[in-house]
Parts: C-alpha cells; structure tokens; sequence
C-alpha cells in the first residue's frame, strides 16, 4: 500500500509529524487508511484532534477506514473511569461514531491482548509494565470487553430501527419526549452530560441541556463558571440542544418550566450538594426539583465524590471579598459608631435604637459591593454594638435577656438587609447590561437606518460588534479575486494580519464554520472568525479578546450569533436597497428604450411610407411626366430624412461604445 508522507511540524525544538490532510485531499484515492481516531494532533496543526481530520477527509469525499479504542468513547468516559480508576484524556465525540456506515469489533480475550503486550506488539518494551499494572489488568479488560460488545450491540439495534423505519414497518416507535440535564456549577456536571447522552442514546429520544443563569451565576469564581462552560461545550459536542435560561430567583421552578413547555419526561440532575458556609445563601435546587417534579422521572447522577473532584477553591476576590470591600465594611462600621457616639451621649434615644444606624451602613455596603461584603459587615455592625452599646459596654458580655433577643434580632435583620442590598445590586447591575446591549442594538439600528453606503454600514457593524462583546473586530469579504479582504475593523485594520489568522478566516469562509482562537479548528490563531451569513455567505467576522477563553463561553456564543446576524441583516439590507436602486435605473433605461423605439418606428415609418407611396406612383402609367418628377422629388427628399435618421443612431451607438472620439483643437 502506498504510504502518504506526513507533515512535519516544529513543536518546542523538536520534528514531529502528524497527517497531512491537505495531501491526502489532493491525491484523492477512494479509500484511506488513517490509525488511531482519538490522536490528540500537535500544537500547530489545523484541528486538534485527528478525529476532525478524518470527518475533513470524509467531506472531500474519500472513505476512511480507521481504528478505535473503546475507552475513548466520549460517552463512556465516566463509565471507564470507574472502570479503570484512570480518567482517560484523548475522546472522540458520539456523533462521530454515528456517522460511520460500519463498525468491526475487533474481540479478543484478555490472556491473548496480555500476551501481545507481552511481545510489544502494542506498546513499546518501556512502558509495558506500567500498562500492564494500571490500565491493562485481567479484570479491566474483561469489562471493557463487555463494554466494546454493547456498545457494537446497541449500533445494531440502531442500524435494525432505521430499516424497520425505511421499510415501513411496524413496531413500538418512541414517542417525542425529551431529556432534560440541568447543569449548574458541580463538579459532577460532565457526568451528567455523558449519563443524559447514554439515556438518549437508549432510548431514542432527543436530549437538552440547559442551565439556569440567575443574579448569583455573576459572583461565581471564574473555576466555577469554567465548569458550566465545559460541561455545555460537552453537551454540544455530544448532540445536545444546548439552552441557557434566565431567572432573578428560583431556578427550580425555571427549569420545571422549561420542561413542561419542551414535553421533557425525564430530568438528569445531580446529587444534592453538601453546602458549607456559604452555602446556607445558595438555593438547594436539586432538593427543590426532587419535591416538585412530581409529574417527572428524576434521574440523579452521583458522579465522583472524591475530594480531588471538587472545584478549586476561589480567591476572596473572586467572591466579592475584596480589600475595598473589607475596608468599607470596616469603615461603614467605625463611621456608624461615630454617629451612634454623640446620641446616646445625649441620649436622644434608647441605645437598642441605635441598631438603625448600623443597619444603614450594611445596606449601603450591600447595595454598593454585594452580598459577601454586607455579610461580612452585618457581622461587624453587630460585634461594634455589642462592644460600645450594650451593658456591660467595653466587653462582649450581654447580661440582659433583653439584650440578648435584641443583639440577636439585629444580626438576623443585618443579614437580611444585607442579602436584600446584595441581590438588589446583583439585579441592578443585570439591568444595567441588558439596557447598555439594547441601547447598543437601538443605536445600531439607527447608524444603519441613517447609511446608506456599503462602507458606513460595515463601519457600524465592525463597531457594534466591538462595543457588545468587548473585543477588537474585523469584517472580512471576497474581493474581486474571490479572496477574503478586510473591509472594515474596530479600532482599525490589521495591518499586517497573522497568517494562522488569514488560514482561520479563510476556513470560517470556506466551510461555513467557527475557527481560530477558542475553537477545535487553527486553536493557534490570535483571532476567532465566524461566518457571516444572512440569506447567503457574505463574509467572516473576526474577534480577538483579552481572554480567549471569554469566547467559549455558551453565552458568548449566542451572543456573537445574533450580533453578526444582525450585521449580516443590515449588508444585505443595503446590498438589496442598492439592487433594487439598479434595477430602478435598469427599468428607467427600458421605458426610455421603449420611447426611443416607439418614436423611431414612427420616425422610420413615415420616410418609407412616403417612399413606398412614390415608387408606387412612379409604376403608375396613368401619372403625367410632371407628376412623376414631384413623386421622384418626394421619393428622394424622404430616402434622404432616412439617411439621416440611420446615421444618427450609427453615431449615437459608436458614442456608447466609444468608437467615435472627439478631436481636441484650440479655439479662440
């Protein structure tokens, strides 16, 4: 068999190879042979994984005949891991698999797999030991055996579905009920995933993936947020209907929602979390599904309960415990007292009164730095009363019962008032996104409205885009040559743009898909390109953030989804408002056609009626000698009018088409 050389790449010094997709694309042969589908690409190459290599080579139209492990599964990944104990890293997604035409379960008993290792004939003699005590055993590779014979059964069982379908003939058709997997920030929530795709895959049904972002999902630390965006990027890949739902309060009932109205029979959930300190602040919504979802199966996932499964612990400025915060909170407590002081001096008032002071400065640290930092206040405001108002004053000792209901009745309003302020400034500070992204769109909309050239048009997109995502933009679009130009950008045009860049670009464009920065297509590429595409393909849109990881988050993405539907609506709006001005011009050029037509027919027509009606005359024998000469006069002077119409039109022509040129001479 003739074997295709591979592409050198330069990885930190070293020369490694990899597939050349584009070689094998140019020699075209039916079939091709490409080993190891889960094979994680070098840093570098177009895609990440060979797996989008192979689905490139299947688009071109070559058939491949590859090789597969069944622990590289992504679907399976938790199932092998409590298999093995080994969290496997290299994945191929399901759809994958479901897009072969045949699957050959290559099946051998484990004493003859053990034997091979044995001869190295799998791995090299260095790392035998170590396979065969971690990952190799007699008893892992008994189950994964069972698990390779399912999952090739369950394929069968698809294949039999389809034809009994195809042939139509009858049998127990699934009805369209749904799976529902709620996500949030767990640690088990790729667990959930994988579980929702092997329940659908069973049954048959479609599955959705949905979280529930509420004023709280803002105070999250960024690892937290990172573990929602995995697990629905997951879920994307898997095949998933990825959905992000918003709610103030209540994501229980959200989600119960959203169930009902999408006819979801089951919901995957995880197992209720162990909540901590400040756990007591989060709503408990695995409980709260359990006691409502009564119309519902419930599904709970327990994932890994490990300790190493937690999520990393976040800094205290990830939760809003920053030293501004802190030193207010300290501050508004200090300034509190201070005011309290020449009152009950003057004992204005009762000193249990005096609370009210204290429940305005954590109000107002609330209101301005959220809910952690109100708490932390509340606690304060109440050790400051307790110390400098409370009998016996100078201690922390309370002797009254009194004193006691009361000191501890405030620290129960401080704590609410401060969790009011807190998701009060949490719901402000959504509205206040939601009016500056509306603001944007109606500005958006009113620069369009106002332009009316292509070039103005595609300025306020390239600025719209910039100003809702916060990120540098470019448009790109064919030019003359059909390569992609850079029409517009914000700030400006890359001057000297990246080649991994272009390579990105000119992919996006292509294929009709995201590439570069943040996605599995040119990762290396400073820049991520989207399609722009209305009715039809009209460009790409390039994004480049601080963070490009901001880009992978399911948010961002429907959000650059309808910024650059928008920007495409708005070109084509202008693209149409120019055609329709040609055809104006067209239609005017052919009523005038018309005139001109219709005058010259008459024109025309009289000369050669008058000429027609001479000749006629002149074959008359009847007609006198004068009488011919005035026919043979009118005859002549109206062949001339026609002459003269002809040449006209002659000229007029040739000065259309530049045939005749003008003869430049000075004059006086």
């Amino acid at each position: 068999l003739e074997v295709l050389p591979r592409r050198k790449l330069d990885y930190r010094g070293q020369a490694l190879e990899e597939l050349d997709v584009d070689a094998l694309i140019a020699r075209r042969p039916q079939l091709a042979l490409i080993d190891e589908l889960a094979h994680s690409n070098v840093a570098g190459a177009r895609h990440l994984k060979r797996w989008q290599d192979v689905m490139e080579v299947l688009d071109a139209g070559i058939d491949v005949l590859t090789t597969l492990n069944i622990q590289h599964i992504e679907s399976l990944n938790d199932v092998i891991a409590r298999i093995t104990g080994v969290r496997v890293q290299e994945t191929v997604p399901d759809e994958v698999l479901e897009r072969t035409d045949e699957i050959e379960v290559i099946d051998l008993p484990p004493e003859e797999l053990i034997d091979r290792l044995h001869q190295g004939k799998v791995y090299r003699a260095g790392s035998i030991g170590r396979a065969l005590d971690n990952f190799f055993t007699k008893p892992n590779l008994t189950a994964l055996r069972e698990l390779a014979l399912r999952t090739a059964a369950s394929r069968v069982d698809d294949e039999m579905v389809r034809l009994m379908r195809a042939n139509a003939l009858v049998g127990p058709w699934p009805t369209q009920e749904r799976i529902l997997v709620c996500i949030n920030e767990s640690p088990v929530a790729k667990a959930l995933v994988r579980a929702g795709k092997r329940m659908a895959d069973r049954a048959g049904i479609p599955w959705i993936a949905a979280t529930v972002v509420t004023t709280r999902h803002e105070g999250l630390p960024d690892a937290a947020r990172q573990l929602t965006t995995q697990a629905l990027q997951l879920a994307e890949t898997l095949g998933a209907e990825v959905v992000t739902l918003h709610a103030d309060r209540g994501a229980a009932e959200e989600l119960l929602n959203f169930a009902r109205a999408r006819n979801a029979s089951r919901l995957v959930i995880g197992r209720p979390r162990r909540k901590g300190l400040f756990g007591l602040w989060r709503e408990p919504v695995a409980d709260r599904l359990l006691d409502a979802a009564t119309d519902f199966e419930v599904t709970i996932v327990a994932g890994d309960i490990r300790p190493s499964a937690s999520p990393p612990s976040a800094p205290a400025e990830a939760i809003g415990l920053t030293w501004q915060s802190l030193a207010a909170g300290i501050g508004g407590a200090a300034i509190a007292t201070l005011i309290a002081l020449p009152i009950d001096l003057l004992h204005l008032v009762p000193p249990p009164s005096l609370v009210v002071i204290y429940l305005v400065a954590v109000l107002f640290v609330g209101a301005r730095y959220g809910l952690l930092p109100a708490i932390a206040t509340s606690v304060l405001c109440f050790l400051a009363h307790n110390f400098f108002y409370t009998a016996p004053r100078y201690t922390f000792t309370i002797q009254s019962a009194e004193d006691v209901v009361g000191i501890v009745l405030f620290l129960i309003g401080a704590l609410f008032t401060g969790s009011l302020a807190g998701r009060l400034r949490a719901q402000v500070a959504t509205m206040r996104a939601n009016q500056r992204r509306t603001a944007m769109l109606y500005d958006f909309a009113q620069k369009v409205a106002a332009k009316s050239e292509l070039d103005d048009v595609l300025y306020a997109g390239a600025y719209h885009v910039a100003a809702t995502l916060g990120c540098q933009s470019l448009i790109l679009m064919p030019g003359k040559t059909g390569e992609l130009e850079q029409v517009q950008g914000y700030p400006t045009i890359e001057e000297d743009l990246d080649p991994r860049a272009l390579a990105a670009a000119q992919w996006a464009f292509t294929k009709n898909e995201a590439a570069g920065a943040g996605t599995a297509t040119l990762p290396t590429s400073p820049w991520m390109f989207v399609p722009l595409a209305g009715a039809t393909l009209i460009g790409v849109v390039g994004l480049q953030f601080k963070d490009a990881r901001h880009g992978n988050d399911p948010e961002v993405r429907r959000l650059i989804q309808a910024v650059e539907d928008q920007v495409a609506v708005a070109i084509e709006r202008t693209r149409m408002a120019a055609d329709l001005a040609d055809m104006r011009v067209e239609a005017e050029g052919e009523k005038l056609r018309t005139a001109l037509l219709n005058s010259l027919s008459h024109d025309l027509r009289t000369p050669l009626v008058s000429v027609i009606g001479a000749l006629s005359g002149l074959a008359d024998e009847a007609v006198s000698a004068e009488g011919r000469r005035e026919l043979a006069d009118t005859g002549l002077e109206e062949a001339k009018r026609l002459d003269r119409y002809v040449q006209n039109l002659l000229n007029m022509t040739r000065l259309e088409y530049g045939a005749l040129k003008p003869r430049r001479t000075a004059v006086d």
